[in-house]
Order: C-alpha cells, then sequence, then structure tokens
C-alpha cells in the first residue's frame, strides 16, 4: 500500500457506540492504519452508552477531547474531556462538534442511534452505517435526509457491504435479486422441539461471530437477518419481491447479487468485522488493514440452504415489514428490542421473542414514517405494547 502524502489533510471522524464490538473493532483499524501508514483520519469525538471508562481509556490513546456517555457508571472518569451525559448525550456533541464533511462511525445499539444519526446527516456529515435500526425503524426518513444533503451512507454491516462492493456502479435497472447470507446461528440443526428449550447461555454461543449480547441473540433468532433485508430494501432501493437470503454456515460468502443477465456476483472474505469498517472508512480506496487473507488452499467446500421459516419465522416478518411501509419496521424493530430483553430477564423463551413480534405488528397501526416524531410515536407504542404483554404473561405464570 503506498502511504498518503504526509501534509495531506486527515479527514474528522467521530464514532458513535465507541466501546461496542463494532466501535472496537474501528479503533483496531485505526491503530492498523497510524502505525503503518494508511489513511489518516483524525478522531475528534467518542460516544457510548455507560462504559465511561473504556470510553475515556480510548479517548486518551487517540487525543480525542469530546467524549459523551448516555449513563456512565461513574460520571467521575469523564472528568478532563468535554463531555456530554444524559439520554441525547451523542446527539449533543454530533451538535457541537460536526462538520460538513465529517465522516461518522455509527455503531450504536438499537434505536436509540437513529436522532445522532439525523443530526450527522443535517451537518453535512458523510455515514458509515452499523446501526441495523437506524434504516429499519427510519428508513423512509433517513433516506429522503441522506438525498437532501447529498451526503454518503457507507454500508458497514458485512453482508451489505458485500452487495455495495458486488453493485459497483450498476443501476438498480441490472439487478435482478440481492441475496444476503447468514451463519445460521447456533440453532440451525436443532429441530423444534429441542429448541423449546434454549437457555440464555446456548443463544449468547454464536459458532462464527462475536458481538455484543443483543446483536448475537438476533443471530440466534435470525431477525439480524429481517432487520438487514429490512436495511437492505433501503439502502439498495429493492423491494421484497428481490431481495431473499440464505443460511452458509461457513460465513466466507456475506453477500450475492445476481444480475438480469443471469450471472451472479458474490463477495468472499472471512468473517472479520475489521474487513468492512476499512472499507467504510477507506472509501473509495482500498488499503491494507489488520484483516486475515483467504487461505484457498484451506478453504474446502461452501454449504448453502434455505431458510426454515417454521423455527425461524423472524426474516419472513421484516419482508412482510416492508411489504407493509411506513412505521411497520419501526414497530418490528420496537417489539423485537422488548422481547429480547424479556428473553434476557427470563420472562419470555427463546421462541417467543419473533412470536411477540409477530403479534405486535399484527396489533398495531401502520402510519407514515416521515418524521422524526412519528417514528419515535411508533417506537414508543410498540415499546409499550409489549412491555404491557409480558408484564400480563408474567401475571399469568404467577
Amino acid at each position: 500500500m503506498t502511504a498518503p502524502h504526509a501534509d495531506a489533510p486527515a479527514r474528522r471522524l467521530i464514532v458513535l457506540g465507541s466501546t461496542g464490538s463494532i466501535g472496537a473493532s474501528t479503533m483496531d483499524v485505526l491503530r492498523r492504519w497510524r502505525d503503518h501508514g494508511g489513511p489518516r483520519l483524525e478522531v475528534v469525538g467518542l460516544a457510548a452508552h455507560s462504559n465511561a471508562a473504556l470510553l475515556t481509556q480510548q479517548a486518551a490513546e487517540f487525543g480525542v477531547r469530546h467524549v459523551a456517555a448516555a449513563a456512565p457508571r461513574d460520571p467521575a472518569e469523564l472528568s478532563g474531556f468535554t463531555a456530554f451525559t444524559g439520554e441525547h448525550a451523542a446527539r449533543d456533541l454530533i451538535h457541537a462538534i460536526a462538520r460538513p464533511g465529517d465522516l461518522v462511525l455509527a455503531a450504536m445499539v438499537g434505536a436509540a442511534g437513529i436522532a445522532p444519526t439525523l443530526a450527522a446527516i443535517d451537518a453535512g456529515c458523510d455515514i458509515a452505517l452499523a446501526n441495523k435500526e437506524t434504516l429499519v425503524a427510519a428508513g423512509e426518513l433517513v433516506m429522503a435526509r441522506v438525498r437532501e444533503r447529498g451526503v454518503a451512507l457507507l454500508p458497514v454491516d458485512s453482508e451489505h457491504s458485500g452487495v455495495f462492493q458486488c453493485l459497483g456502479n450498476h443501476p438498480g435497472s441490472d439487478v435482478a435479486r440481492i441475496v444476503l447470507t447468514a451463519s445460521g446461528g447456533p440453532f440451525r440443526t436443532w429441530d423444534r422441539e429441542r429448541m423449546a428449550s434454549i437457555t440464555l447461555a446456548d443463544a449468547l454461543k454464536h459458532p462464527t461471530w462475536t458481538m455484543g449480547r443483543k446483536v448475537t441473540i438476533d443471530s440466534a433468532t435470525m431477525m439480524n437477518k429481517g432487520l438487514e433485508l429490512l436495511e437492505a430494501h433501503w439502502l439498495f432501493g429493492v423491494g421484497r419481491d428481490r431481495l431473499g437470503a440464505i443460511v452458509h454456515p461457513q460465513s466466507m460468502v456475506h453477500a450475492m447479487v445476481e444480475f438480469v443477465d443471469g450471472s451472479v456476483m458474490a463477495q468472499i472474505s472471512p468473517p472479520d468485522m475489521r474487513l468492512p469498517i476499512q472499507i467504510a472508512l477507506a472509501h473509495p480506496r482500498r488499503v491494507d488493514g489488520p484483516t486475515r487473507r483467504v487461505d484457498w488452499s484451506q478453504l474446502g467446500s461452501f454449504q448453502f440452504e434455505p431458510i426454515d421459516h417454521d423455527r425461524f419465522p423472524a426474516p419472513g416478518l421484516a419482508l412482510d415489514a416492508i411489504e407493509r411501509g411506513g412505521t411497520a419496521g419501526c414497530t418490528l424493530n420496537a417489539a423485537n428490542e422488548i422481547a429480547v430483553q424479556g428473553f434476557i430477564d427470563g420472562r419470555l423463551p427463546f421462541m417467543g421473542i419473533a412470536e411477540l413480534v409477530g403479534e405486535c405488528m399484527a396489533a398495531m397501526p401502520c402510519g407514515p414514517a416521515s418524521s422524526l416524531d412519528a417514528v419515535l410515536a411508533a417506537d414508543a407504542a410498540a415499546r409499550a405494547w409489549c412491555t404491557d404483554r409480558l408484564g400480563r404473561s408474567a401475571a399469568l405464570r404467577a
């Protein structure tokens, strides 16, 4: 790799969710580039939820003065920094320091990432998006803002990065179908009877990826693939009739694009989130990084199999949300967050996660998602409905 000219200005980077799994991988990529002559990025802001100790450690390492923590475990650890705290800490950080042309890596978990991502778009920042829920819940609003502001939206999820790479400069009219792959999670070979006894410890044993707790459970239910189908719908402008997903246990093929002439392009790489992160951060360049290479002599064979929608109904719920449009994706996302937490807390069985989401989607009205207020209202209504349902179920069991 040719090192950039020493006098080239560094691009400013803000990392939202710096202490999570994506954020930590991002900092690893930046260390590699810093030590081996990679692209010059100046980290100017970091945001986390509660891990103030790691947040400030990262800030000290990269010379960052502005940090945000929504609910720091020990607020005293933020002393010495210009710090923002509270529910809107990340959004406040963006308002304070973001400039047109900055790059914002949006890796906050859940619907909490929507407002700061919108704030960054409004500030004229390009977005490297690792937060599925931003597009799942507010895709209509986010994509309209992206077009209005003329900023870039670069996918960081491995599957969407794969699609992005396969598409190149091809127009949407060239695309017959986009197919995302799924590892199948830890329960790929379990029958429905065995799945009735899944524990939290079982659900957190992912066979391929190392991720945060919520994302790992989403992978186990295959809701993560549903969220990714919704995200792909907004990112690439394709309807459910041109979207699909397939199980690929080796997690080496991340996505495939079938073109109208029948040819298929696939993106292949080892399962390492640092690669899609660095592709987004270095775009449009291709640069060296910390990820390992494919060893073709040891690769073996690729296996593909259809998703069993009886055992894993979540992807189908997402396709239904695409068809319904409006706030349906927001309802699905909010219901899933409550259901996953219910499973973590022992109030809901594993197979009840998708069941509760489906019930909530059937019960909630579907309106337009053209404003942040509409999205937040739908989000709150779905959360309240699911919380009430969980409470009544607990009362019945008692």
